[in-house]
């Protein structure tokens, strides 16, 4: 835990370096603490702070700059959100009226982009789209193992390996084959997952294991799957020195917008949570965003939670602006949805 002096000086040091970009020095922070110390107690506690990881020391400067830890600490701990204007949230709404779904995706995404200056993000699942079941199909492999073959009606063929207690017989892999496709084609796994544990207990035990798989996997599918996201602004972070200065990371940066699909990963990890919800460099697991800051929210269309919405920019981002940003749009798009 860190004392009070030593929170008040990384609290200045964050919203200094946040401001102006170049590393804090003792007498900007004796200036803008409002501590009586003197340089000396300052550099004691900034090389306090700099032990536990809090804040680190560029070669060519004798200040200091948050780390991911620092800006995490601040977050959670330091940090004072102010809420949007009443002036302010009127004017989003005015953008996010009932509308076509997509189009209210699309208005969202650019708003995000527009209000921040950075790169908006909105996930856009397919909305009770959920493929469908076509055929399943038990393959003998070895002594104990299964492999469940698959199709739904998106054309996806999907394989798990069944670790069994003892070994089948053809006929009994395509007794239960020809009972499943024949039960539960046209259904989802959703909907299979609610009615085959009750169908298992009418047919022989000796293939109900393989039944009790096939639960297995649609409880492990019973997310809805997630769709596109609509992206806006990535040109913005050309302008963000933070990152325009390492053409390299740009580049993977623009690289994960385009392939999108660990992108989407992420959102649908968002989707989860409740609230805001904030990755800080490598928080979000991907690499491309190691050097930038990830604000997300869920939100719902008639109570649930269908999507996730967010921005992407440099850890050195006004957390104190942008988080009452992401927080309103999404509950305003909710609203709006919900009136489609």
């Amino acid at each position: 835990m860190l004392n009070e002096r030593a929170q008040v000086l990384l609290k200045t040091l964050v919203e200094r370096y946040i401001e102006e970009g170049q590393p804090v020095g003792s007498r900007a922070l004796t200036h803008y603490s409002g501590l009586e110390l003197s340089p000396a107690s300052i550099r004691n506690v900034m090389a306090d702070l700099e032990s536990l990881g809090f804040v680190s020391s560029p070669h060519t400067s004798a200040g200091r700059i948050p780390t991911a830890k620092g800006y995490r600490f601040f977050v959670d701990s330091l940090l004072v959100v102010k809420p949007l204007e009443k002036r302010e949230i009127e004017q989003l709404g005015g953008n996010l009226q009932p509308n076509n779904p997509a189009r209210l995706i699309n208005s969202a995404s650019q708003l995000l982009s527009e209000l921040t200056r950075f790169t908006g993000v909105v996930m856009a699942p397919k909305l009770d789209s959920s493929p469908y079941l076509r055929h399943i199909e038990f393959l003998h492999l070895s002594e104990k193992r299964i492999l469940l073959i698959y199709v739904t009606s998106d054309g996806e063929v999907h394989n798990r390996i069944i670790f069994t207690e003892r070994k089948y017989t053809s006929s009994e892999l395509r007794e239960a084959s020809n009972f499943l496709t024949e039960n539960f084609a046209g259904k989802t796994l959703q909907q299979i997952h609610g009615r085959i544990r009750a169908e298992v207990s009418a047919i022989r035990q000796d293939v109900s294991e393989l039944m009790s798989a096939v639960v297995d996997e649609a409880s492990s599918s019973s997310e809805p799957a997630t769709g596109d996201c609509v992206i806006s602004g990535e040109s913005n972070l050309l302008h963000v020195s933070d990152l325009s200065s390492n053409l390299s990371r740009l580049r993977n940066l623009f690289d994960l917008f385009e392939k999108k699909t660990a992108l989407l990963q992420l959102l649908d990890a968002g989707r989860k949570a409740q609230g805001v919800q904030i990755f800080i460099g490598s928080e979000s697991g991907l690499g491309q965003l190691d050097e930038c800051s990830v604000i997300a929210a869920p939100y719902h269309s008639e109570d649930r939670i269908v999507g996730t919405l967010a921005v992407i920019g440099p850890k050195r981002m006004a957390y104190e602006r942008i988080i009452p940003i992401v927080d309103d749009t999404a509950k305003l798009l909710s609203g709006a949805l919900s009136q489609t």
